[in-house]
């Protein structure tokens, strides 16, 4: 029987590196642990070919949100969404300091429409310029980590952000500055991020940043970022990738069945115990110092099984539930949601001219 970091440590916290210093402040009203809800995608990418080419079923191309999403969200007793999007949607093609008003006036929307059915909204730069962790989409003219001008157009788009919502309680509003960075060392990562930490703090000191961890199958903390003020720290659902991510036509060759537990190779097991070893445990150090933690994506490829995809998430959301963190499912209409999701191996209820997979719906709603 393999012995589990958790149970050598006696269930202490680890990443001792970050320290223990005092808490960072928070803002009022705010409580991610109780955070449950999705992701939507109408604003992921801006341009069709580019996400089309790799998946033709996410479809969403710069669109306007839905309120009948909203609607269903609440209606299920969820309260939380995030909206990650691309930059450009919004942007000026030829300049890139100027901001389009009609997909705004849209995201505004968006936002109104989380007031309306009580879900906290969190706008989240998935393509910020100059990065995006989907590889296989149109390049950037520039490195958010290295090019000054990427930089500067980041900063400025997010202060523009701040301004707009200046006023809007931080228990209503955040803000996810950088979708899973990568190709970056965390210092890197950091400086960028800090900048706009503190251009957006200038126009809206209270309002409430999220910072994702760096970008890997089992998404790791940033200790430069341990000690940020009104901030929520953000993991990832997707380990074992073999398992969540099995035949998605973007993630490379993934191509044999899995199931759960699963194995990787010769000897790498997947099971609860593995998941709560190295997706629980390392950011359980954050949390010594008074950090919050939150999982802002998870999900698992309609290619998956069903009973091995309802097993995985089982385990997720009871570890989840014991650390006391939030979560976001991706997504929740689309391959990986639980509405429209394509399933061969589903029994779908009829639903208000959708396909809903009720079965996943339950096991969500009873960890909510």
């Amino acid at each position: 029987m393999r012995v589990t970091r958790r149970e050598l440590l006696g269930g202490l916290p680890v990443l001792a590196a970050i320290g223990q210093q005092g808490s960072p402040p928070r803002p009022e009203g705010v409580a991610p642990r109780l955070w449950r809800g999705f992701n939507l995608q109408e604003k992921f990418t801006d341009t069709p070919a580019e996400w089309a080419a790799l998946d033709p079923e996410w479809g969403h191309r710069n669109e306007p949100f839905l309120e009948s999403d909203f609607e269903w969200m609440a209606d299920w007793r969820f309260n939380f969404v995030r909206l990650p999007m691309s930059y450009r949607c919004w942007t000026d093609p030829a300049d890139p300091f100027h901001l389009l008003e009609k997909p705004l006036r849209e995201i505004d929307q968006a936002v109104e429409w989380g007031r309306q059915y009580g879900l906290h909204v969190c706008l989240n730069f998935h393509r910020a310029p100059g990065f995006s962790i989907n590889s296989g989409l149109l390049a950037e003219p520039w490195n958010l980590w290295k090019d000054r001008r990427a930089q500067e157009i980041f900063v400025s788009q997010w202060t523009s952000f701040a301004r707009r919502y200046r006023g809007v309680p931080s228990a209503r509003l955040s803000f996810n500055l950088i979708n899973e960075p990568n190709g970056c060392s965390p210092a890197q990562y950091a400086a960028v991020f800090q900048q706009a930490a503190t251009a957006i703090r200038e126009v809206d000191p209270q309002r409430l940043l999220m910072a994702d961890g760096m970008y890997g199958e089992t998404m790791q903390p940033v200790p430069e970022l341990a000690s940020l003020p009104n901030a929520v720290h953000c993991t990832r659902g997707y380990a074992p990738f073999k398992l969540s991510h099995y035949l998605a036509p973007w993630a490379g060759h993934l191509t044999e069945t899995p199931t759960w537990p699963t194995r990787v190779g010769d000897i790498d097991e997947w099971d609860k115990d593995r998941l709560d070893e190295f997706c629980i445990l390392p950011w359980q150090g954050f949390e010594r110092r008074g950090a919050r933690v939150f999982v802002g994506e998870w999900g698992c490829f309609n290619k998956t099984p069903h009973p091995v995809a309802l097993a995985w998430m089982r385990d997720l959301l009871s570890l989840w539930k014991s650390a006391g963190w939030g979560w976001a499912l991706w997504c929740l209409r689309g391959s990986f949601g639980i509405v429209d999701s394509h399933r061969a191996d589903v029994v779908y209820e009829d639903w208000r001219g959708h396909k809903l997979d009720r079965t996943m719906l339950e096991l969500l709603r009873e960890f909510s």
